[in-house]
């Protein structure tokens, strides 16, 4: 800008609409059935922010802004800004034409970081398990912590060879009814396995996961690719504790969409402490027999040693 200009400039579309006008438009492009619009004669945006955040997936903290941008008409009074920076081709855009763009494939999405391959599609307002607290949204969470009687990376074999032939370490007939359950539904089901038998990397599919997030030696995140009311995720960590101990840290987390997704989380929530208690006790387990077993065959491995000498020499 020149520097005598220091003003608010209006800009937007060439369409002056309602809002409910506008969800009814957007409902028509992106054929979704008849909208249910119930006017009231009061405005309450906290209430209409708790309603928001509990029917769908925008999470309460952007819908009370959202919600209280109602009182307010947005509407363009002038179009001064093209004095200084020229509208790009086909600009202004209407509205029906800008609505095509997310139902005709063209969803955001979030990039991955160099290297990787890229996380699942996913709306825009989708938390994700690594958002601070204060994102807001609704982020159910199973936290699991044990001490293992083994090595960080005995720990982690353990960790990075879980899925497959090898299962989920906790009562295996949860497993197969939920895969079973998933694929009369039409999802993957528990049938893909795994790429590899001991090794992972970000994209692999594990049953009816995918890896998202890998760090060897230390974390392994996986998002659920199963028919859920929600997006959902898995996270085993293999680290130390502040005296030095190997700990073993596991977080089940739960984005619910809607009243459905609530509903599901508080319906198995009771089988949380059979499912994610039992597949930490038993990695912490698993992990601490494979130390076992490492120490001794080194020790037998010694053993051997000083004799093989003996007779050679």
């Amino acid at each position: 800008m020149p520097p005598e200009v220091n003003r608010a400039f209006d800009i937007g579309g060439p369409d002056v609409i309602t809002y409910e006008e506008m969800m009814r438009r957007y409902a028509v492009v992106a054929a979704l059935p008849r909208r249910l619009i119930v006017r009231v004669p009061m405005l309450s945006p906290g209430l209409s922010s708790l309603w928001i955040g509990l029917v769908t997936p925008v999470p309460r903290g952007l819908a009370r802004p959202l919600a209280e941008s109602l009182r307010h008409e947005v509407v363009c009074h002038e179009h001064d800004i093209a004095r200084y920076v020229p509208d790009p081709p086909g600009a202004p855009i209407p509205f029906d034409e800008r609505s095509h763009w997310p139902s005709n494939g063209s969803r955001r999405r979030r990039s991955p970081p160099a290297g990787r391959r890229p996380h699942l599609p996913g709306a825009p307002s989708d938390p994700l398990p690594t958002d601070p607290d204060w994102a807001g949204g609704s982020l159910y969470t199973d936290w699991r912590q044990i001490t293992v009687d083994a090595s960080p990376e005995a720990l982690w074999r353990i960790i990075e060879g879980i899925g497959g032939e090898n299962g989920w370490y906790s009562f295996p007939l949860a497993w197969a009814v939920r895969g079973w359950l998933d694929r009369e539904h039409g999802g993957v089901g528990l049938r893909r396995g795994r790429r590899d038998a001991a090794r992972l990397r970000v994209g692999d599919s594990l049953d009816f996961w995918r890896v998202e997030e890998i760090e060897p030696g230390r974390l392994l995140r996986l998002r659920a690719e199963m028919r859920l009311p929600g997006l959902a995720w898995l996270e085993m960590r293999a680290g130390q504790d502040a005296e030095g101990r190997t700990c073993y840290r596991q977080r089940a987390l739960f984005h619910p969409h809607g009243l459905l997704g609530h509903a599901y989380w508080w319906s198995v929530s009771p089988f949380h402490a059979v499912v994610f208690g039992g597949m930490a006790r038993n990695i912490a387990r698993a992990a601490a027999r494979e130390a076992a077993r490492e120490e001794g065959g080194s020790a037998r491995s010694g053993a051997s040693g000083p004799s093989h000498a003996g007779a050679a020499r």
